[in-house]
Order: structure tokens, then sequence, then C-alpha cells
């Protein structure tokens, strides 16, 4: 199933699963909110889902993010984040 995803899919659901919101993966990935909102929209449709919760466990049994999976101290400075103690 996981390799059913584009990359940019797979990008968008690991960081989704690590709690980005869409604006947030957005930044990181230099991409329009609505363009980080429709791949995760085709991602979900593609692996059945309609839940975020769901895409998080599925990003957790697929591999795409592992149970100690971080975000990069890169990700974490074009999103905007400060330490939130998680990520």
């Amino acid at each position: 199933m996981a390799k059913d995803l584009t990359p940019r899919q797979r990008q968008v659901v690991r960081l989704l699963s690590l709690g980005c919101s869409v604006r947030e993966v957005a930044k990181i990935l230099k991409l329009s909110p609505s363009t980080v909102d429709n791949h995760k929209s085709a991602a979900m449709a593609r692996l059945g889902i309609d839940k975020v919760a769901l895409l998080t466990r599925w990003a957790i049994k697929l591999g795409i993010s592992p149970l100690n999976d971080r975000l990069t101290p890169r990700e974490k400075k074009l999103a905007g984040r400060k330490d939130d103690g998680w990520n």
C-alpha cells in the first residue's frame, strides 16, 4: 500500500503523522497549503481512510513514520515551531 503513494504524498503523510498542520507542512515543503491538502486527500483516498488519526496509524504501520521519528531541526525551523517537548 505504501508503494501506491507518490513520494510527495509520503512526505506529506509523514509530516502530518508527526503532528504538523497543513500550513506547517506547506512551509516545510515550500508548497501552498491547498497543494498540501490535495496531496493529503489523495493519499487518504488511496489508503481508503477518512480520518487523520487513521492516517497516522497507517504511516506507522507502513513504515513511513516510525515510532521514534521526529521532525528534523531544519523542519522545525521551516515550520516555525518551538521545542514543544514532542517534536
